[in-house]
């Protein structure tokens, strides 16, 4: 797994998008499939899908970027309304590609931004694909312990090793799976990036919350959505409640709903094989939009 992440890394370009830089890797043919991550502290697209790009990559063409405020991209993020910046920024990325309509998958923050971008320009998605998203019913309650891990990971004392193994060994994935330490010092090594600490891209909002931005349930446009969406969750999703799936299938008018037993925050990692078995059945058969593209 190390060196084929290696080898995803070595892969990797850099374009400008607008006011940015977007570093992102990219593989396979057929019809585009955008992977957006999560928001963790470290977070990238590569760490996020190393157990499914090269599967996935045998049937599409998958484009996997860091999104603005992690990995290679430039930092920042407009923290008043971040799943509407990532969203417009995903867009310029895709038009610079020449992309005119895709696929999307997206895992957390991920997810919201996928959501954001069906509800913003849906005859540019040709389906979604959303693993335990943020944004949806996150104003009914108090945050989750996992969810106020990652807000508050720049607080306090600061980025840590410390802080970040417990939120990914105890928050992010069930029963302590075994994550490669390498894996938690590179994301920690990531966390600590001076541009990030000085800009983190997610963070316990101050003062009052735009709640209509943080929380797509509080959007009328999501019960007219009809995008093919397939929503997957971890029934023991520490990060962002599981309830929000049963949620978004009772809101959005085209929702086919997964819940994983004894899974965490992280499906795509914690079940790839099934994560990528149901994710190219999904995408095959909403397939056949127009689609093109130009690198």
């Amino acid at each position: 797994m190390e060196l084929r992440k290696l080898d995803f890394q070595a892969g990797s370009r850099i374009l400008p998008v607008g006011k940015r830089r977007i570093q992102f890797y990219e593989a396979g043919t057929g019809e585009p499939v955008l992977m957006l991550h999560g928001g963790g502290p470290g977070a990238s697209g590569i760490s996020n899908y190393s157990k499914n790009i090269e599967d996935l990559a045998k049937n599409f063409k998958v484009i996997v970027p860091d999104m603005p405020g992690y990995g290679g991209s430039t930092k920042g993020l407009n923290g008043k309304d971040p799943f509407g910046d990532l969203a417009a920024t995903m867009f310029q990325f895709l038009d610079v590609l020449g992309i005119s309509k895709t696929h999307v998958i997206g895992n957390s923050l991920g997810g919201a931004c996928a959501l954001r971008m069906g509800l913003e320009k849906p005859d540019m998605i040709s389906s979604l694909i959303l693993m335990g998203p943020g944004g949806v019913d996150t104003t009914r309650s108090f945050p989750t312990k996992g969810l106020s891990l990652l807000l508050d990971y720049y607080s306090g004392k600061g980025p840590s090793l410390e802080k970040i193994t417990e939120f990914i060994r105890d928050y992010l994935v069930y029963g302590g799976l075994d994550i490669p330490p390498s894996l938690i010092e590179e994301r920690y090594r990531s966390s600590i990036d001076p541009e990030v600490i000085q800009s983190p891209p997610l963070r316990r909002p101050r003062g009052i919350p735009n709640f209509k931005n943080l929380d797509f349930t509080r959007d009328p446009r999501l019960s007219k959505c009809e995008i093919p969406t397939l929503v997957l969750w971890g029934t023991e999703d520490k990060v962002n409640r599981p309830s929000g799936g049963p949620s978004l299938q009772k809101r959005l008018l085209n929702c086919d709903l997964y819940l994983f037993s004894k899974t965490g925050h992280w499906v795509q990692w914690e079940r790839a094989e099934e994560f990528n078995s149901i994710t190219k059945s999904f995408i095959s058969f909403h397939s056949g939009s127009k689609t093109s593209g130009r690198i």
